[in-house]
């Protein structure tokens, strides 16, 4: 019986050790992979960094701070992280109430024409706007991105690119030019790794209520489920967004934010060698600079908590052309509807949660800023990024020409030449006659803007019930509207003014914004 009993305890410890021995050894074979995955990608990001096109950068969204630079202001080709800014003016027609999500966009036969990757909607079909920006968003649909941009610029790709480029140069991006709206090669349409750290910031400062899109993963486009081409959403912790691109001579661009742990950043990569490279450079910059990022410095000084969109977004099927109507190379464009009181109003969005702290570009109507400027000498802390400016869509002026950019780095070879480039470089506004006291530019210093309306009445109307829910802030302060055209239209700005520095206006408006009243504080 002993003898067995040892048979018996040593087959048990036989097995033991076997199933031991496989444990340890597939608990070996796992770590090797993760060890094996590490090393691909920081050899990757080493390799990637020691590109001769690239170009990153690392921004804090809390307090502007750079926390890592590497050719970060050399002109380099954006590619489809044009489709931002684009993007970036589609929500800005929705917060004016010029557009709404389920507003139609037409496909003209030039948009339905552009190259793949696309929806593949045939001239004369339509989308909703929130279709088209889901394309934008997951697919990077280069169709749908210049119907938008057709239906935004009153019929014309090329002056949407003009306002794009207006627009741009008012959020700070000095050094960016657009040609068209959706990436595809223009030697002349160039940007920088900080211009686009800018209009991320932008993007999410901005619209808070709408960037929730940046996150989706997936959606139903008709039969079609169309899934993002940002593979570091869902897969880095944080990330919530925002842009991919690619052409030969941009080579690999990513845009993304990350939150997490009461922490921002928006990180760049341009001319990346490959996806994996990256995506491998990204979270390397992740890795390594999230750490270091504030987690003070006011929670929405400049970025605004977005709700985060669904794992997978419904959309109808597209309205496809009508066969009876074959004239499908005519260009369609969409009617505009008329601007309203709400529609004409410049201020920040209302809706979903609001930014503290606005910032001053060189504009009479400008934001206040409250947030002591960090001690740092980039030029993104130095030039702080100003609140979205109304730019006309309609009534164009010639004036200097777009100053030329400069050559493209050596190393990305121009695919496409821009023969045909026009050299309107924004709307221009001029005043309609009208009463001194209604047309006038009003008391000099600070004012106080509560809204835009089409009549001078209705501005003085609107001042009036203002003044009486500001207190004591308004009580000297002198309502005043002032007259301007756009697209053809009379309209007019409602003002507080005879303030006597920017204390007393930010007074008078934080007194408004606690009424209920939105509006900004701007130097006259």
């Amino acid at each position: 019986m002993q003898a067995k009993s040892g048979i018996v305890s040593r087959s048990v410890s036989s097995v033991s050790s076997s199933r031991s021995g496989s444990f340890f050894a597939k608990l070996m074979a796992i770590l090797s992979v993760a060890l094996t995955v590490v090393l691909v990608d920081s050899v990757s990001a080493e390799a990637e960094a020691a590109n001769s096109k690239y170009a990153g950068i690392v921004v804090d969204a809390k307090t502007g701070n750079v926390l890592y630079s590497e050719n970060a202001d050399r002109l380099q080709y954006p590619a489809s992280l044009t489709k931002m800014m684009t993007i970036y003016m589609t929500f800005e027609a929705l917060e004016q109430g010029r557009i709404r999500l389920d507003t139609p966009v037409p496909f003209s036969a030039h948009a339905a024409a552009q190259a793949p990757t696309k929806l593949g909607v045939r001239a004369g079909g339509t989308i909703t706007v929130e279709q088209g920006i889901l394309g934008l968003v997951t697919l990077s649909a280069n169709d749908a991105a210049t119907a938008l941009g057709e239906m935004l610029g009153g019929g014309s790709e090329d002056r949407f690119a003009q306002l794009m480029t207006a627009k741009a140069h008012a959020l700070g991006m000095t050094r960016t030019t657009y040609r068209n709206a959706n990436g595809l090669p223009n030697t002349a349409q160039m940007t920088t790794a900080r211009d686009q750290a800018r209009l991320g910031i932008a993007l999410r400062q901005h619209f808070p209520q709408y960037y929730g899109y940046f996150s989706t993963r997936a959606f139903k486009f008709g039969t079609r489920t169309i899934r993002s081409h940002n593979r570091l959403v869902g897969s880095v912790r944080g990330v919530d967004g925002i842009k991919t691109g690619y052409t030969r001579a941009a080579g690999f661009n990513l845009v993304s934010s990350v939150q997490v742990d009461g922490k921002s950043i928006v990180g760049v990569v341009l001319g990346g060698a490959s996806t994996p490279a990256r995506d491998a450079q990204m979270r390397n910059l992740i890795a390594t600079y999230l750490p270091k990022a504030s987690s003070r410095g006011g929670s929405s000084a400049l970025i605004a908590e977005a709700a985060p969109a669904p794992a997978m977004i419904v959309t109808p099927a597209p309205v496809m052309p009508q066969r009876v109507q074959p004239q499908v190379a005519k260009t369609i464009t969409a009617a505009q509807p008329p601007i309203s009181a709400a529609a004409a109003d410049l201020s920040l969005p209302h809706k979903g949660p609001l930014p503290d702290a606005r910032y001053q570009v060189a504009e009479t109507e400008v934001a206040y800023t409250e947030t002591a400027q960090p001690k740092s000498d980039n030029p993104l802390v130095a030039q702080p990024m100003p609140a979205p400016t109304k730019v006309k869509t309609m009534t164009f002026k010639q004036q200097a020409s777009l100053a030329a950019p400069k050559p493209a780095p050596a190393a990305a070879r121009p695919e496409q030449a821009d023969t045909a480039v026009d050299n309107v470089t924004t709307a221009s506004t001029t005043p309609a006659s009208a009463s001194a006291a209604s047309t006038d530019n009003g008391p000099t210093g600070w004012v106080v803007q509560v809204g835009v309306s089409p009549s001078r009445q209705m501005a003085m109307d609107l001042l009036e019930s203002a003044k009486s829910k500001g207190g004591k802030a308004l009580a000297s302060a002198k309502p005043f509207a002032v007259a301007y055209a756009a697209g053809g239209d009379q309209l007019y700005r409602a003002r507080f003014g005879g303030f006597d520095d920017q204390r007393d206006a930010v007074n008078a408006c934080k007194a408004l914004k606690k009424a209920g009243i939105k509006c900004w504080a701007a130097a006259q």
